[in-house]
């Protein structure tokens, strides 16, 4: 079997391998991408992107049609019980982009790989499924599984996973991961916006006594409820479009419409992180390195903001010969996670029923974070400037 040579393969072609193997196709770099699935990705799952996020788009020029697409979220809004307990503007949370944009997550990987194939056509191989690495000094062997089933192989100077949660490189390489898991539960799904009009293009946060839910703009007129259910794995009754927008009715007095429900997913909250962030010459990235709350939506854009400090050093790797492993990136982005991951604790302790916080706790404790000249800074916490 002939074997293929690449400067680096990236294993996984969802959005963040996508956005990795743009960013070095950019800067001139040999790459292909490996990805198990075959067909094009449906669905909105992830839908946040904050600023740093899109600052690092529009390196390669996909920020403008994201933006064109996406919905911008320019300030959060927290309620309890009927009444408004404050307000977050994102007018200060960055000088390029002063919002938070929602956009589906199929439509932001549409457009990441069609800036991939712009640069690098042919670089995407669906339906190719990663088996086995063999690590030398100066390579990587790859073998993997084609789409019809046949076998693969390629060589490259470095091989990065970006491959999600139940990563396959991070398997190969032997590497634990180390967290733990969160008794709450909560049901997300994507309705017409029945908001008022005033309220459509914000977030809205319901702290109030039956539990908090959460709810995003979304492009086309629509909007995602995200509600905790208890601490239990929600029944297949509770993973219901009605049951949703039951339990939103009843917390908030808004009227989603069951019947024009396009998304819904029951999921439960884990925080891992990998014991290392590679091996030599394979790195992770992403939810393969790290895997924290999906509340604050901050997941994925840690994910790309990983792969934005990575390709520079994978680029001057393949270009003189050197190799890593990057002591340097891996203590920061290791650093960037914890951190990302206490920011998704502290949201889940002010929309939670945490110990000691009762519906008056929490009210009090959001008027006054609200209330502070400070809270330009909240909005740059909650907008990823640190990441």
């Amino acid at each position: 079997m002939t074997v293929a040579r690449t400067g680096v393969l990236v294993v996984g072609g969802g959005p963040v391998g996508l956005f990795l193997g743009a960013l070095l196709a950019h800067a001139g770099v040999d790459v292909q991408v490996w990805e198990r699935r075959d067909a094009a990705p449906t669905g909105s799952r992830a839908i946040g992107i904050h600023p740093p996020s899109l600052d690092a788009f529009a390196a390669i020029g996909v920020a403008v049609p994201v933006l064109a697409e996406a919905a911008l979220v320019r300030r959060g809004i927290a309620r309890s019980r009927g009444r408004t307990l404050g307000t977050l503007s994102f007018d200060q949370a960055s000088a390029t982009h002063p919002y938070v944009v929602t956009i589906d997550q199929h439509r932001t990987e549409r457009i990441l790989r069609a800036g991939l194939d712009a640069a690098a056509p042919g670089a995407v191989s669906t339906g190719t499924a990663l088996t086995a690495l063999h690590r030398h000094r100066d390579h990587v062997d790859a073998v993997g599984t084609g789409p019809d089933g046949s076998p693969v192989a390629l060589r490259a100077s470095f091989v990065v996973g970006a491959d999600g949660a139940r990563s396959t490189v991070r398997d190969l390489l032997g590497i634990g991961t180390t967290g733990r898991d969160y008794p709450d539960r909560y049901v997300m799904g994507d309705f017409a916006d029945p908001e008022p009009v005033a309220a459509r293009r914000d977030a809205l946060v319901d702290v109030g006594p039956d539990g908090v839910v959460e709810s995003f703009p979304l492009p086309d007129g629509r909007r995602r409820y995200v509600a905790l259910v208890g601490r239990r794995t929600p029944a297949a009754d509770e993973v219901d479009a009605g049951a949703l927008a039951d339990t939103v009715h009843r917390r908030t007095g808004a009227t989603p419409d069951p019947a024009t429900n396009s998304m819904l997913s029951g999921f439960r909250i884990r925080r891992r992180q990998a014991g290392r962030v590679g091996v030599g010459r394979v790195v992770l990235i992403g939810d393969a390195a790290h895997e924290i709350s999906p509340i604050g939506g901050q997941g994925m854009n840690l994910g790309w903001l990983d792969a934005a400090e990575l390709a520079p050093l994978l680029a001057e790797g393949v270009r003189t010969g050197s190799a890593g492993p990057w002591p340097a990136y891996a203590a920061h982005r290791q650093a960037v996670a914890r951190r990302a991951a206490r920011q998704a604790e502290a949201n889940m302790l002010l929309g939670g029923r945490a110990a000691g916080l009762g519906i008056l706790g929490r009210e009090v404790l959001l008027r006054t974070v609200l209330g502070l000249p400070s809270s330009g800074v909240l909005a740059r916490q909650y907008a990823m400037r640190w990441a």
